[in-house]
């Protein structure tokens, strides 16, 4: 990874370039856990999501669902703000391939389960973000499988709610719809209602 983001930062000088931490408010009932920082979304901006394909039905979602002020963020000082809602990555830098290995996973671990202490509704953006969340939990993975719209009690207070990722093959292909993709958002919304 310090590689790779040596390589980008000489192809790439304006970008952030660097770790991405979480944004919004550290007591939000709601956090959004990705896979890792894009190439040209949060590797470029610095935040999550903001810039690239994945976050525009992303945010368009929490926006309609009431966790947004805007549909759109294209980075830091676009007016954004998240209301009662967190987003994080499993992996806080971009990995080669866009897919982080096992250790870059586990040397990730401690952020995420930080990030995992407050929310009462954890959505995970993939597989791969769902399997992060459950290890830095200590939870056995076999036990909750991934499947789309799938709710896991992982707890007396915490959900956990799976989607397929919102990347542009996923909605090219049919694999995720938007209509798929809103009803997470409203299943997490009554999830902090009920």
């Amino acid at each position: 990874m310090v590689a790779l983001r040596r390589e980008l930062g000489a192809t790439y000088p304006s970008y952030h370039g660097a770790s991405v931490t979480a944004v919004g408010p550290v007591d939000a009932a709601l956090l959004v856990v990705g896979l890792a920082p894009g190439l040209h979304g949060a590797h470029r901006t610095g935040r999550p999501f903001s810039g690239d394909d994945s976050g525009g039905l992303l945010f368009e979602m929490l926006h309609a669902y009431g966790w947004a002020n805007q549909p759109v963020s294209t980075g830091p000082g676009d007016g954004l703000v998240l209301q009662n809602c967190r987003m994080t990555n499993a992996v806080k830098c971009l990995p080669p391939d866009n897919r982080p290995l096992g250790h870059e996973r586990r040397a990730c671990s401690g952020f995420l389960r930080a990030e995992l202490r407050g929310p009462r509704v954890i959505v995970a953006l993939g597989r791969l973000a769902h399997d992060a969340v459950l290890a830095a939990l200590s939870i056995r993975i076999a036990a909750y499988p991934f499947g789309h719209a799938c709710e896991h009690r992982l707890d007396d207070r915490r959900v956990l709610i799976d989607s397929y990722h919102c990347s542009r093959y996923n909605l090219n292909t049919r694999r995720l719809t938007r209509d798929g993709f809103a009803a997470v958002f409203a299943q997490a919304r009554r999830r902090l209602v009920a």
